[in-house]
């Protein structure tokens, strides 16, 4: 279990292997557009959706049979604080569908807040679909229809989920599931898994390799578009460098990695994962409590997170992942919480004593690197990105 103690755990990044990736031009597009939304009710909201998401996640890494995973039912949690959605078309209409962009789990759903109406594309299998997420879920049936993510991305035969009912989804429609395929197993009814968008692109000759990579730009603002989807490749505009790679471990996009601040090991070799679908960076506890004890961060029982100084933070140094001989630093200011946003999760406007800070695994570093997730060579990769100018908290 994560105690109250360990809310900054459980770390997800690392890399093994330097690769060339598949760069592909950018004409025709094969990209989409993605939207950073807040949904923020407290801090304690935000960690507890983050913990609850982590045990889900140790919870099937437990199941070693089929048998387990159906008792357990552990498909991963949704992160429902922050989120980056996709407008995605559905039907002959174009039907648009506001759905979260989620590595941790692979089905694809929609009716949570727009309702599904059938069009001329729309075959309805009669199979159920139900996937259960800790802090929410989804039940209802399987559909196949026509599914638009732009002009040049038209999936003439995808499998969705159409929501009777569902829980934890306000403010979205539902969810865009780029995950290993391994994450749809057992969430239909008479069938063992489903292809994924990413699956069925490959397949219809849309996409050359089973690949998506992710770019986001960091911003303090509630909403805005500073994201990039990029299927079939890597889009060379927005990484320099090479990409390092890793290959994936698990049934999630798993890896390893070692982290360390200043001259202190916070872990060695350890496996985690990546996530678009976790707000703040997770470690095992041992991991989190040097890193508290390094920076002097405080427990601020209003957020239920951590706070510091100006004089701490003025003091803070990288926190480090070493990823394949290659260093990926989360510099002092990509550490902290927005503090143009603290209020949102009751803490204070100050960006003094009072500035709230966590260090971020999923969209705080996914916002800092370019990511890569790649199906059809199972391995994930990281590159520098090419925005140069941070975002300043």
């Amino acid at each position: 279990m994560f105690s109250a103690l360990s809310l900054l755990t459980f770390v997800t990044l690392a890399l093994d292997i330097a690769a060339n990736p598949v760069v592909i031009d950018r004409s025709p597009v094969l990209s989409i557009p993605l939207t950073k939304i807040h949904n923020i009710t407290s801090g304690h909201n935000l960690v507890a959706s983050g913990l609850a998401r982590a045990q889900s996640f140790k919870d099937r890494a437990k199941a070693h049979d089929l048998a387990e995973i159906r008792k357990r039912q552990s498909v991963p949690v949704i992160n429902e604080v922050v989120s980056y959605i996709a407008s995605v078309g559905v039907g002959a209409s174009d039907t648009q569908y506001q759905l979260i962009v989620d590595t941790g789990s692979s089905n694809t759903w929609v009716g949570a807040t727009t309702k599904y109406v059938p069009s001329s594309t729309s075959t309805d299998t009669g199979d159920r679909v139900s996937v259960s997420y800790g802090s929410g879920e989804f039940s209802g049936t399987e559909y196949i229809d026509e599914v638009t993510l732009s002009s040049s991305l038209v999936i003439k035969s995808q499998s969705i989920g159409v929501a009777s009912s569902s829980e934890g989804f306000e403010g979205t429609d539902g969810i865009i599931g780029i995950g290993p395929d391994d994450l749809t197993e057992d969430t239909v009814s008479g069938v063992s898994t489903v292809p994924t968008v990413t699956d069925n692109l490959f397949s219809q000759g849309t996409i050359a390799e089973k690949v998506v990579a992710i770019s986001f730009e960091p911003t303090t603002t509630d909403e805005v578009t500073n994201g990039e989807l990029f299927f079939g490749g890597t889009d060379s505009s927005k990484f320099t460098g090479d990409i390092t790679y890793t290959t994936r471990t698990g049934d999630y996009w798993g890896i390893t990695q070692t982290v360390t601040y200043g001259s202190t090991t916070i872990q060695s070799s350890l496996s985690g994962i990546v996530d678009t679908g976790t707000t703040l960076l997770y470690l095992e506890e041992n991991g989190f409590d040097k890193y508290i004890k390094a920076t002097g961060g405080v427990l601020d029982n209003e957020t239920g997170l951590y706070k510091i100084t100006t004089a701490q933070y003025n003091a803070l140094e990288n926190l480090v992942f070493t990823i394949g001989g290659t260093e990926f630093s989360l510099t002092p200011n990509a550490q902290i919480w927005p503090r143009s946003l603290n209020t949102d999760i009751g803490g204070s406007a100050s960006s003094g004593e009072e500035a709230g800070f966590d260090f971020i695994d999923g969209y705080a570093f996914l916002e800092r690197f370019y990511s890569v997730f790649d199906t059809t060579n199972n391995r994930v990769g990281f590159a520098t990105t090419s925005f140069t100018t941070a975002t300043t908290n």
